[in-house]
C-alpha cells in the first residue's frame, strides 16, 4: 500500500502529526476537579468556535483577554495568550503564533496557578512540534501533562498524552504505547466525547503499527478496536467539534481493510471511504480528502480498473481547483497517481501530458517545503533570542534590586559615620558601575553573536537544500527507470521469468541502495561497487546487452575505505547515454572502470573509459537530444565543497587518443578518502 495515502504510515507521520495537533489541541472540557474561573470559560467558548467562525472565535477571544488584563489577573492572561497561541496556528499564522506562545509562557513564570502554568507549556509544546523542534516539544508538553494530571484535568490530560505518544513514535514503541493507554484512561474519566475520539485515535496508532510485525490476531485486534471507534464518534457527532477526527477515523479503518490477510472487504472499503470522502467535502480538511480518494484510487488501480481509478483521481484535482486556494501537493499526488494508471493503460500520450503537470506542482510543492522549512529555522532562532533578552532583563533587574541594597545600606551607614558611608558608597559604587558595564558588553556581544549565528544558519541552511534537491534530481533518470520497468514487463509477458525476477530484484536493490546512501554522509568503496555493478546491469538490460563493462580495483586497495556517496553513478549515466548508446550497432561497447589509491594525498582515483563515440560527436548531437544531465555541475560544485578539507578533490573528462587508446572518453576523479 502506497505510504502517501496511508495516514499511520511512517512517512506520513510526521506531517500527520502537526496537522492532527492543529486540529484539536486542548480543547476544555467545562468539567475538572480544579475551578475554572469566569475568563477561562469565556476563552474556552471562543476556542470551541475556531471550526464554525474563525472571526468570531478571535473577537471572543480577545475580550477576554481584555477583560484578564481589566481585572489585573495575570493567571487568566496567561490563559488567554495560550489559546490565541492555539488558534494562530490553525490558521497557520506562524508570527503570531509564536508571539503568543512566547507571552503565555513567560507570563507564567511569575504566577502561582498550576493550571496557567500547564495551558503556557502546552501552548509552546505545541509550538516547538509546529517548527519542528521535537525534543523540546516532548519537554513542555510533558511537563503541562504532569501539571494538568496534579489537578485531575482528565480531558486536557487525555489530548496531551495522545500528542506525547506520537511524538515518540516511531524511536520507542514502548513509550508510544505507554502513553496512548494513559490517554486512554483519562479520556475514560473526562467522560468527554472530543476527549475519547483524540485518545483512541493515538491507541489505534499504535495497534496498527503493530501490524508490521504482527499477524492475523492483531489486524482482527486492530479493526474490531477502529469498529467501535468508529461507532462511538458516530453516536456522539453532535459533541465532538474537531469533525476531522472522525474523518480520520473512517480512514484508518478503510485502510486497515487493505491490510486484511485473507481478502479485502470491498463493500466495507469503499462505504467507509465514501463516509470520510462526505466529511472531507462538508469541513473542507485536505489530508482526508486526499487520503480518500487516493485508496479508492489505489484500489481500483490493483484491481485492474484503471478508468474508474483515473476518473477517481480526475476528480479529486477537479475538486481542488475549485477551492478559492491551490495545493500544490495534493496536486502533484494525482498527477503522479495518473501517470502510473497512464503506464498500465500503455497510453504513453497522456502519461506525457501528465508527467509535466506533474514536474510544475511538485516543483511548486517543493518550492513551498523550503520556504516552510526556512520559516521554521527562522522561528527557532526567533525564539531562541527571545530567551536570551529575557535573560539579559532578568540580569538587569537583578542589579537594580541590588542597587537599592546598595542604597538602604548606604542610608543606614551614616548613622555611623559620613567618612565610613562615603568609603563604602565610593568602592561599592564602582564595583556595581563596573559590573553593570560589563553585563551591558556582554549583552551587546550575545545579541551580534545571535544575529550573525542566525544570518550564517539560514544562509547554510538555503544552500545545503538546494544542493540536496538538485543531487536528488540527478541520481536516478526517470527515462532509466521508466525503460527498465518496461523492460522487464516485456520478460514477464514473454514468460521469461527467471530473468524478469533477477532484473526486478536488481531493480529494487538499486533502488533501495540510491535511497539508503543519499541520506549517508559516507558510505564504504564495497557498497559503491555493488551499487555500480546493479546500475550498469540494468543498463545493460535497457540497451539489449548492447555493451560489456569491467570494475577493478587496485591490490593495495581496502574496499572498507569510505567515500561520498552517489559521485561515481552519474558519469556512468553520461558514458551509457552520450558514449555508448549513439554508437553503432555493429560496434560492441565497453565501460572499464579501474580504482587505485593515492595514499600521500589522501585520495581514491577513479578512472572510467568507454569506447563510444566520444566528446566532440557527443556535444553535435546534443542539439537535438532531450536526455539532460546535471552530473558536472552537481558533482563539481559537491567536490568543490569538498576541497576545503581535501584540495585535491575534483575531476576531469577528455577524449581518448584514437592513435594509441582508441575511440571514446576518459574521466578521472579524485574522490576523497574520509576517515
Amino acid at each position: 500500500m502506497p505510504t502517501i495515502f496511508t495516514i499511520r504510515s511512517k512517512q506520513a507521520r510526521k506531517k500527520y502529526l502537526i496537522f492532527l495537533i492543529l486540529l484539536s489541541l486542548l480543547f476544555v472540557s467545562p468539567l475538572q476537579a480544579q475551578s475554572i474561573s469566569s475568563v477561562e470559560k469565556i476563552v474556552s467558548l471562543g476556542y470551541a468556535k475556531r471550526f464554525s467562525d474563525t472571526t468570531g472565535s478571535l473577537k471572543i477571544q480577545h475580550q477576554a483577554l481584555n477583560l484578564a488584563i481589566k481585572n489585573k489577573s495575570k493567571d487568566d492572561e496567561v490563559i488567554c495568550y495560550a489559546y490565541l497561541a492555539l488558534t494562530q496556528r490553525r490558521l497557520l499564522h506562524l508570527k503570531e503564533f509564536l508571539h503568543y506562545a512566547d507571552t503565555a509562557y513567560y507570563l507564567s513564570k511569575n504566577v502561582q496557578n498550576v493550571r496557567a502554568k500547564a495551558h503556557a507549556a502546552a501552548a509552546m509544546g505545541s509550538l516547538k512540534s509546529y517548527i519542528e523542534d521535537k525534543p523540546q516539544a516532548l519537554n513542555y508538553l510533558l511537563k503541562a501533562y504532569q501539571l494538568f494530571s496534579k489537578i485531575n484535568a482528565h480531558d486536557q490530560c487525555a489530548k496531551i498524552a495522545s500528542d506525547i505518544s506520537y511524538l515518540f513514535s516511531p524511536a520507542s514503541p514502548p513509550k508510544v504505547e505507554k502513553y496512548a493507554r494513559e490517554a486512554m484512561i483519562h479520556a475514560a474519566k473526562s467522560g468527554d466525547p472530543e476527549s475519547n475520539l483524540y485518545a483512541r485515535l493515538a491507541f489505534g496508532s499504535f495497534l496498527t503499527d503493530k501490524l508490521e510485525t504482527g499477524g492475523v490476531v492483531d489486524w482482527e485486534v486492530a479493526v474490531k478496536f477502529f469498529k467501535e471507534t468508529v461507532a462511538l464518534a458516530e453516536k456522539n457527532a453532535d459533541k465532538i467539534i474537531s469533525k476531522s477526527n472522525i474523518g480520520i477515523a473512517y480512514i484508518n479503518l478503510a485502510d486497515l481493510y487493505t491490510k486484511d490477510p485473507k481478502s479485502i472487504d470491498e463493500k466495507a472499503f469503499l462505504m467507509n471511504l465514501e463516509k470520510a470522502t462526505t466529511i472531507a467535502k462538508r469541513y473542507n480538511v485536505k489530508i482526508i480528502y486526499r487520503s480518500a480518494i487516493g485508496l479508492q484510487g489505489y484500489y481500483f488501480t490493483q484491481k485492474g480498473d484503471y478508468a474508474k481509478a483515473e476518473l477517481l483521481f480526475i476528480e479529486g484535482i477537479n475538486y481542488q481547483k475549485k477551492l478559492p486556494y491551490t495545493d500544490n501537493y495534493l496536486l502533484a499526488t494525482f498527477y503522479s497517481c495518473l501517470k502510473e494508471v497512464s503506464v498500465k493503460r500503455k497510453d504513453f500520450k497522456a502519461y506525457y501530458a501528465y508527467d509535466t503537470l506533474y514536474t510544475k506542482y511538485n516543483q511548486l510543492k517543493y518550492n513551498e517545503a523550503t520556504q516552510s522549512k526556512l520559516q521554521n529555522a527562522e522561528a527557532r532562532y526567533e525564539s531562541s533570542k527571545k530567551a536570551e533578552r529575557i535573560k539579559q532583563l532578568e540580569l538587569e533587574n537583578e542589579l537594580q534590586q541590588k542597587n537599592k541594597l546598595l542604597g538602604y545600606a548606604i542610608a543606614g551607614v551614616l548613622l555611623i559615620g559620613l567618612i565610613f558611608m562615603f568609603r563604602s558608597y565610593y568602592y561599592r559604587q564602582r564595583y556595581y558601575q563596573n559590573r553593570e558595564d560589563f553585563l551591558k558588553q556582554e549583552q551587546a556581544n550575545s545579541e551580534l553573536k545571535v544575529q550573525l549565528m542566525e544570518k550564517e544558519t539560514i544562509e547554510n541552511l538555503s544552500a545545503r537544500l538546494s544542493l540536496e534537491r538538485r543531487l536528488l534530481r540527478s541520481q536516478m533518470d526517470p527515462h532509466f527507470i521508466f525503460n527498465a520497468l518496461g523492460n522487464i514487463q516485456s520478460m514477464i509477458l514473454q514468460k521469461d521469468t527467471i530473468p524478469a525476477v533477477s532484473y526486478l530484484n536488481k531493480f529494487a536493490k538499486l533502488t533501495r541502495q540510491v535511497l539508503e546512501q543519499s541520506r549517508k554522509e559516507t558510505i564504504s568503496l564495497e557498497e559503491e561497487i555493488n551499487t555500480l555493478k546493479n546500475y550498469i546491469e540494468l543498463q545493460q538490460l535497457r540497451l539489449n546487452n548492447g555493451f560489456d563493462y569491467v570494475i577493478e580495483c587496485d591490490g593495495t586497495i581496502e574496499t572498507d575505505i569510505l567515500i561520498p556517496p552517489l559521485l561515481i553513478q552519474p558519469f556512468i549515466e553520461n558514458a551509457v547515454e552520450h558514449g555508448l548508446k549513439p554508437q553503432e550497432n555493429n560496434v560492441r561497447g565497453l565501460i572499464e572502470i579501474y580504482f587505485k589509491e593515492d595514499e600521500t594525498k589522501r585520495n581514491l582515483i577513479c578512472t572510467i573509459k568507454d569506447n563510444g563515440i566520444g566528446l566532440a560527436a557527443s556535444r553535435k548531437l546534443k542539439i537535438n537530444d532531450t536526455h539532460q544531465s546535471l552530473s558536472t555541475t552537481i558533482t563539481d560544485e559537491r567536490l568543490t565543497k569538498m576541497q576545503k578539507e581535501n584540495p585535491n578533490a575534483g575531476f576531469t573528462v577528455k577524449e581518448r587518443e584514437p592513435e594509441t587508446d582508441g575511440q571514446g572518453c576518459i574521466v578521472i576523479l579524485n574522490i576523497p578518502i574520509l576517515s
